[in-house]
């Protein structure tokens, strides 16, 4: 299992399409992705889920990943929350 805290960079926050975007990434692997947050567990494939954790610019996250594809999936993930979801 791989575990890693990220910030929200980009203005707009986690906001509808970089969630779509984070779940469409998350469905090409096989592994388990769970998004932490104030209490909150929630499954990073599932978009309802993604939405209701209100994510603005600044918020705290911690991703889980794990299974066989676990590296590959936090790798692209990872790097997509880093790039601001291609906002900046």
């Amino acid at each position: 299992m791989i575990e890693k805290k990220v910030k929200i960079i980009n203005n707009a926050g986690l906001h509808t399409r970089p969630a779509a975007t984070i779940v469409k990434i998350a469905s090409k692997y096989k592994s388990e992705f769970f998004i932490f947050k104030d209490g909150m567990n929630i499954n990073g494939k599932s978009i309802i889920g993604v939405m209701t954790l209100a994510a603005a610019k600044g918020s705290e996250l911690k991703l889980t990943f794990d299974g066989e594809d676990e590296k590959e999936m936090a790798e692209e993930i990872l790097d997509y929350f880093n790039r601001g979801f291609d906002e900046l």
